[in-house]
């Protein structure tokens, strides 16, 4: 494998295929002219439909699922033995794969199916092109009984080597690169994957700076703590590469979160969701005020974050479950509409209002337990035992329905929210040290695995709630190395920074505390006024 990834590496200096392909824009129905980068994908189809198919393509690199489908249906209405469109089609509806579900729909598999089949039965007089067919029908064989992770990891492998074959073609380096990002291992802490994947799309966007997949690859890559900053440079240029995309828009934002860059978050997060809205794509557009309500509430501008509360309802009712619109299906905006007014509860510590959240059961147990977790915490955090532990059931309940599901992820995920919930239980009712050694698992246990996409970060990171219940506890010492620790994966959290000052505080250290206090004002410089009681404490105190 090493040995393979060299090679393709060093094809990378061969040279772009020729320049037959076009810049994926156009002007359209006398609107201001769309911008959606450039992309050089040449095929055998014909010259009037290669520019409809390079802007099937510039769409799917930019997650734009059913505006690419319908792109790649046009492109057969000018060329019907286009085979590459059945392709396009076929790769556009395997989805978002940062997020593909345990089980994709019926229907979503016949018509991928149907597509890869028409693809093969047209045939190609091009051995490059059958590699791609062969390669997307990897993702569809079986799919009745192979799981999707099964599929993308049998598409991984035929796309290396399609990309080894044709070193010259950049695209099949593209989605080979996608793949391997896409299909590594949650709890692999080397990043093997991701950091092969940023090194073959880094070469690439130095010949093609204006490709939106480059960007848009690069940052899901080093979408983690310790590889973040390396998606900077990706991360600014991508949202001027193609802004008529609402995730391009997006997407900057998972790499500014994880940089602490809250403002970068909300501008952006704005700007995707007004696109998002417009195109119809409602899953897009909760997801991008999930990202923006996570920044607004770092940063303490909670008036701003109660709008999007006040609003959720409205959105919520465009919603379609099923959808896949853009990069976010529809299990994301459930899973963005369940987390809204929770992080608004907890970020702000007003448990009366997290022990109040109203529960809207979903088909889709990981965001459903969005709702329970916050009500756990806000009926433990104000006494109410009896009820918490209530919640606590019936996070139980939703993670034996993910496993059943065979929703390995997800299920590890609510178990962890389960263990938090129940050390607060068993804090308010005196056995805290049976609550810090649960708390102290639950930590270790988030630690070992990374957030999803679909979520900026957890409601509560378990770390950062071990810090303030060690505080609790009088033990400020081990409370401080709890938020330290939480501030190196999450950096620039409001509650993790003021918890850091308090726990500096008290055993004596007025210097770092002062640091840290600091830190805070400079974190909330946009906060609202009057401010949180928080910062009124950062203001007060002296050396």
């Amino acid at each position: 494998m090493y040995l393979r990834s060299i090679i393709l590496l060093a094809a990378l200096f061969v040279g772009p295929v020729p320049s037959s392909s076009v810049a994926a824009q156009h002007e359209h129905g006398g609107k201001a002219p769309e911008k959606l980068g450039t992309v050089r994908f040449s095929t055998s189809c014909s010259a009037e439909a290669q520019p409809q198919f390079n802007r099937g393509v510039a769409l799917l690199h930019s997650f734009w699922f059913k505006a690419a489908v319908d792109q790649f249906q046009a492109t057969l209405k000018n060329d019907p033995k286009c085979a590459m469109a059945h392709w396009g089609i076929a790769l556009s509806l395997w989805g978002n794969p940062f997020g593909t579900p345990p089980r994709q729909p019926d229907k979503t598999v016949q018509e991928a199916w149907a597509a890869v089949s028409k693809a093969a039965a047209l045939g190609t007089s091009s051995e490059r092109e059958k590699a791609y067919i062969a390669a997307a029908t990897e993702l569809w064989r079986d799919a009745q009984t192979r799981a999707p992770s099964a599929r993308l990891a049998a598409y991984t492998q035929a796309m290396e080597r399609v990309a080894l074959q044709y070193a010259e073609d950049r695209e099949a380096a593209l989605f080979y690169a996608l793949s391997l990002a896409a299909s590594a291992p949650p709890t692999d802490k080397t990043y093997a994957n991701q950091l092969k994947a940023g090194t073959l799309l880094e070469k690439i966007f130095l010949e093609q700076p204006e490709h939106p997949g480059i960007a848009h690859y690069i940052i899901h890559a080093y979408d983690f703590p310790p590889l973040a900053p390396k998606a900077l440079d990706a991360a600014r240029r991508y949202a001027k590469i193609a802004p008529s995309a609402s995730h391009a828009l997006h997407m900057p934002s998972h790499t500014f979160t994880r940089v602490g860059y809250w403002q970068d978050s909300i501008d952006t997060n704005i700007a995707s969701a007004k696109v998002a809205k417009k195109e119809g794509c409602t899953a897009e557009e909760l997801h991008a005020m999930d990202y923006q309500m996570y920044a607004y509430l770092q940063t303490a501008q909670d008036m701003a974050a109660k709008r999007m509360v006040d609003v959720l309802l409205s959105v919520v009712k465009r919603l379609d479950p099923q959808s896949l619109c853009g990069a976010a299906p529809g299990a994301a905006g459930v899973f963005a509409a369940a987390a809204i007014p929770a992080r608004y509860a907890l970020e702000r510590q007003a448990w009366d209002e997290a022990a109040a959240l109203e529960v809207r059961p979903s088909e889709f147990a990981d965001a459903d337990a969005m709702t329970h977790f916050a009500r756990a915490l806000g009926l433990a955090r104000t006494g109410k035992v009896e009820a918490a532990r209530h919640e606590v059931a019936r996070l139980e309940a939703l993670r034996a329905k993910l496993t059943a599901e065979k929703n390995t992820y997800w299920a590890g995920q609510v178990d962890i929210q389960k263990q938090v919930a129940a050390a607060w239980v068993a804090h308010a009712e005196g056995r805290t040290a049976e609550a810090l050694a649960l708390l102290r698992q639950a930590a270790d246990a988030e630690d070992a695995t990374e957030k999803s996409a679909v979520t900026p970060g957890p409601l509560a990171p378990a770390r950062e709630l071990l810090g303030e219940m060690l505080l609790e506890a009088k033990q400020p010492s081990e409370a401080l190395i709890a938020f330290e620790t939480t501030l190196k994966k999450e950096p620039n959290r409001f509650r993790a920074v003021y918890g850091a000052a308090r726990a500096a505080k008290s055993p004596g250290d007025r210097k770092k505390a002062a640091q840290y206090y600091r830190k805070l004002l400079d974190i909330c410089q946009r906060a609202d006024v009057p401010v949180r009681a928080e910062l009124e404490q950062a203001k007060k105190f002296r050396l």
